[in-house]
């Protein structure tokens, strides 16, 4: 991943009413939910919702599906994978994990 659609993707989860949406795609797990259904949970107006999902829509994290009358959005699990990748594959790549807590506790 590059970093510049890493800063994307978190600047995007980095807005409080994003993040709590993102988080209950990502509970829904691959059914995903009807935008109804997130906009009563949040209790947020439709454009403010839309202008939410937008955002998590163009950094690739929701996708959205059209079922007849019903606009069911889902969290992209391999693109958040990804991006949980990103922040964690490197941990510790310039220290052994344990001389850093060791540190901490000196």
């Amino acid at each position: 991943m590059k970093l510049e659609q890493a800063a994307k993707q978190l600047e995007a989860l980095g807005n409080p009413t994003r993040l709590n949406l993102y988080r209950m795609l990502v509970r829904a797990g691959e059914a995903g939910r009807p935008v109804g259904y997130l906009q009563d949970s949040l209790g947020i107006a439709a454009s403010t919702l839309s202008h939410h999902l937008h955002r998590l829509i163009l950094t690739g994290l929701v996708t959205q599906e059209r079922q007849a009358t019903t606009l069911i959005c889902r969290a992209n699990y391999p693109i958040m994978n990804e991006l949980i990748g990103f922040l964690a594959n490197e941990c510790c790549a310039d220290v052994a994990c344990g001389a850093v807590a060791g540190e901490a506790v000196a």
